[in-house]
């Protein structure tokens, strides 16, 4: 990167591709300092299916940051999802070897090694082991072990894998784009950084971060991952419903959906009327707010009640008092919290992306939480890695994760 201190997030998303730089401050605060945003074809579902289509969008939402914050984009923090996605929880355990049994960072990256010791397939890979409490002689939740004492140290992880395939497509995109990857962040990881309260994490919240192509599920509980997922549905879903419905083009029922969209009949009138363009564009016709709203509610009631069964069978039984937060350009469209709370029989809010300064008013938005949550991620880690070493590192892990805790703890 040209400036040390400089963060970029990459969203390759199914709809749009997304570019936001900013800079951590001495005080560890945030500063936006340029966006670019490109239409996105070369994706479906979170996963490439069209990589010069994919590297021109990349190409295009880097040109446009740079252009608009000043500053040349060599490469950042890239969001990864997709249907491949799958997690699971898993346990450490290690003697101390030190002989008067104080814990150092070797005893934790040993344990972290054991944690990582799964049967997985040869073509899936590990993108992300995030420590969820340490445990010494049968204490828990303990968040940063290095200097305590005991004779044997535990980890409990939560582990994500998602297809090489997936992973390497991803990184062939952006290595032609000339964007140089970082590391891969789990998308809706990404986006509970940026909107969730830290004493909703405590607690336990659920990010649903509702894409174009996919629906990303992240379940937080004291301070970290408890449970990801990700469905093969989203705001594309919608609009194809709406197009069909109307008998619209597509382009044309994604400009409905998001300036007209309800998902609550009840709340639009049928004397409120919108023109909609024929398949052919040589006709038009008005349809009521409440006609598009009784095509919109179904779709979406179909996605937040596979949410509702991803967690059921999640095997998580807590109460998840900081209810659910939704997140993506869906999360926009009027009377889904309503909605939702019905459906998931929780609180839900619509969670906005926080950033201090800057561009960060502009970009105060649900679709937007993904790329600002990439950056709040960087910026925990700006100085974590040293320079030249491979960030999917076994050795690259254990400095980011002593990191992780001095930052976040």
């Amino acid at each position: 990167m040209a400036r040390s201190n400089t963060i970029v997030g990459l969203d390759v998303g199914t709809t749009k591709v997304t570019v936001i730089v900013g800079e951590a401050g001495v005080d560890g605060q945030l500063q936006i300092y340029g966006f670019g945003v490109a239409p996105s074809s070369g994706i479906r579902r979170g996963s490439v299916i069209d990589i010069e289509k994919t590297v021109r969008s990349i190409e295009e939402a880097i040109d446009k940051a740079e252009q608009m914050s000043g500053r040349p984009i060599e490469g950042g923090y890239v969001g990864i999802t997709g249907t491949t996605i799958s997690s699971l929880n898993n346990r450490g355990v290690v003697a101390v070897a030190n002989p008067d049994q104080e814990i150092t960072q070797e005893d934790v990256d040993r344990v972290l090694q054991a944690a990582r010791v799964i049967a997985l397939p040869h073509d899936r890979r590990i993108i992300h082991v995030i420590p969820r409490q340490f445990i010494i002689d049968g204490n828990d939740n303990i968040l940063y072990p290095v200097g305590m004492m005991g004779s044997r140290l535990e980890v409990e992880t939560h582990i994500v894998t998602i297809t090489n395939a997936a992973v390497q497509n991803l990184l062939k995109c952006c290595e032609r784009a000339g964007f140089h990857v970082q590391e891969l962040v789990l998308n809706a990881y990404a986006s509970g950084e940026a909107v969730l309260y830290p004493a909703e994490k405590e607690l336990g919240v659920v990010v649903v971060d509702i894409g174009g192509g996919t629906t990303d599920i992240a379940l937080f509980e004291q301070g970290s991952l408890w449970f990801t997922g990700v469905l093969p549905v989203g705001g594309d879903y919608i609009t194809s419903d709406l197009a069909v419905g109307l008998r619209t083009p597509l382009n044309q029922a994604e400009k409905i959906k998001k300036e007209f969209g309800c998902t609550l009949p009840a709340l639009t009138s049928e004397n409120d009327l919108v023109e909609v363009s024929s398949v052919g564009g040589k006709d038009t016709c008005r349809v009521s707010k409440k006609t598009i709203a009784s095509i919109i509610q179904p779709r979406v009631q179909e996605i937040l009640g596979l949410v509702k069964d991803r967690l059921d069978r999640s095997g998580y039984h807590g109460l998840l008092p900081g209810g659910i937060v939704l997140t993506g350009g869906t999360a926009l469209t009027e009377g889904i919290v309503e909605l939702a709370s019905e459906e998931l029989q929780r609180p839900v809010r619509v969670g906005y992306p926080e950033a201090v300064g800057g561009l960060a008013d502009v970009i105060h938005s649900p679709d937007f939480a993904t790329g600002v949550g990439l950056l709040l991620y960087g910026s925990k880690r700006i100085n974590s890695l040293e320079e030249g070493e491979d960030s999917l590192s076994l050795k690259g892990l254990a400095k980011k994760v002593k990191k992780w805790f001095k930052d976040l703890f």
